[in-house]
């Protein structure tokens, strides 16, 4: 017996030890018609008819999904291994049936469905990206090394060929330094530099130096440092050589 089932039956026994409903309603706060349920539910069927009965509905006349209708519904998904949004597809465009995806998926739960195992192919080599001609595009960007020195790194797109450079600041002066310096040491002509939107490469030497070599700039959008991955990548690396052979 549950504690709802006793609450009932100390009612049912006052009401019998007092005979008046008044003063049992007043007692247990309650009103007489729930009284008056309680006791012919106690009278019918003893202590199990004071227990909780399901509120759920013995027909559902407005229910959308009928046992054919989720009959197909499995069989779609068997035959098809189709989620809820094919289905839906295919009820509409086979069958004229609209159902919602929250329906759908009802129908696969209640019938214990398992949800659909996707496998990713292993065995798919990546594409490696660059560029065919050398020179063709160059990425340039900057990190910082320590306080007041910064590395400027060139690395070309289709040979990896990379210029390095330390200055005491970042600034379009040394972008333009640097890049002189980068078209010297490559053994091949730039024709285009691709950086990041920096305050650095923006600037008017810096863009004028690319007007006197004919080099065409190329800058990346903003927040995506995965489009100048080869240089990113570069910096990391002497980054971290740096850091691991700088004493305490």
């Amino acid at each position: 017996m549950d504690l709802n089932q006793r609450k009932r039956l100390r009612w049912v026994l006052l009401f019998e030890k007092y005979g008046n409903a008044g003063v049992v309603c007043l007692k247990c706060g309650i009103s007489r018609p729930t009284l008056r349920k309680w006791l012919c539910r106690y009278r019918r069927m003893g202590i199990d008819g004071l227990a909780d009965e399901s509120h759920r509905p013995c027909s559902s006349p407005g229910r959308k999904v009928t046992l054919g209708l989720e009959t197909l519904i499995l069989r779609i998904r068997r035959d098809r291994r189709a989620g809820t949004k094919m289905i839906r597809s295919e009820l509409i465009r086979l069958h004229g049936i609209s159902l919602s995806l929250a329906t759908i998926h009802k129908v696969l739960k209640r019938n214990q469905v398992m949800p659909l195992t996707r496998y990713r192919r292993l065995n798919k080599k990546p594409k490696r990206y660059s560029r065919p001609i050398p020179g063709e595009r160059a990425q340039m960007d900057v990190c910082k090394i320590s306080r007041g020195l910064y590395q400027y790194s060139a690395v070309d797109d289709c040979t990896r060929y990379k210029v390095l450079a330390l200055y005491p600041r970042k600034k379009a002066v040394n972008s333009k330094v640097f890049l002189e310096k980068a078209i010297e040491e490559m053994p091949f002509p730039i024709q285009r530099i691709q950086t990041d939107r920096g305050r650095e490469f923006f600037g008017l030497p810096f863009r004028e130096c690319l007007l006197e070599w004919g080099i065409k700039f190329r800058p990346i959008k903003l927040r995506s440092p995965h489009l100048n991955g080869k240089v990113e990548r570069s910096q990391r690396t002497d980054l971290r050589g740096v850091l691991s052979h700088s004493g305490p």
